[in-house]
């Protein structure tokens, strides 16, 4: 089986269809045929990662510095969704804070109660953050302004984008090629007018995805019952 990437995905398509095969030298300028079947692999693995938010090879831990004083900071531009309540401040010896998990608060609040952190520059206001908040305009904000330049960590989902390089790796693990082929044929068909064939990989690739689900999203933590049984005496 050729390698896990880009060149290799489109390649599977190319065999299952009986067409020659690209190589590292005429995939960036394949035209026809083939610049659809790169296409085609690409709106498979968008099409995977749109029917779930948070599939875990999507997940990132990010880590940034926050500016003293300052209080509003931008989200990625690659998130898809945030878990706010995964915010904390990371634990440093030099700066002689613990970690501390921030509290969501609304933003309505801050702007009700708190907003005058941002425009207030005196530096006895400012202190380890407790809140975090997040803005309409896809920013997060932490109260207190920060004292120091402590550092954040948080987690989020990412929307990975289109590969378009021949060593480009999708985020989907290896393990799952065979889905991301089955929707790239489906694609491929529609391209060639073979509705027919189109909707019987259609109906494989969207089997394929519902065991990803199954294996992924589907999970219910154990929930351990800690009431304690109340007795009861003289009771016949």
């Amino acid at each position: 089986m050729s390698t896990y990437n880009f060149l290799g995905l489109v390649n599977d398509v190319n065999r299952r269809l009986n067409e020659v095969e690209l190589t590292t030298l005429n995939f960036e300028n394949a035209k026809g045929f083939y610049s659809s079947a790169k296409e085609s692999v690409n709106s498979a693995v968008r099409y995977i990662n749109h029917t779930a938010f948070e599939w875990p090879f999507n997940h990132v831990l990010q880590e940034e510095t926050l500016i003293p004083g300052t209080v509003r900071y931008f989200l990625p531009t690659d998130m898809k969704t945030v878990d706010f309540d995964t915010f904390r401040i990371k634990r440093n010896t030099t700066l002689n804070n613990d970690t501390r998990k921030l509290v969501r608060f609304p933003y309505e609040l801050y702007l009700d109660k708190y907003v005058d952190a941002e425009y207030n520059t005196e530096e006895n206001i400012r202190d380890v953050p407790k809140y975090v908040f997040r803005t309409p305009s896809e920013e997060y904000g932490v109260y207190p302004a920060p004292k120091e330049a402590y550092e954040i960590v948080y987690e989020y989902y990412r929307l990975p984008v289109d590969m378009i390089n021949h060593y480009d790796v999708p985020t989907l693990p290896e393990q799952f090629r065979h889905i991301i082929v089955d929707g790239a044929m489906y694609y491929a068909y529609l391209f060639r007018g073979n509705t027919q064939d189109a909707q019987l990989q259609f109906n494989k690739f969207e089997a394929g995805i519902k065991d990803m689900r199954t294996l992924y999203i589907n999970r219910y933590d154990y929930v351990r019952d800690t009431r304690v049984p109340r007795k009861t005496f003289g009771v016949y």
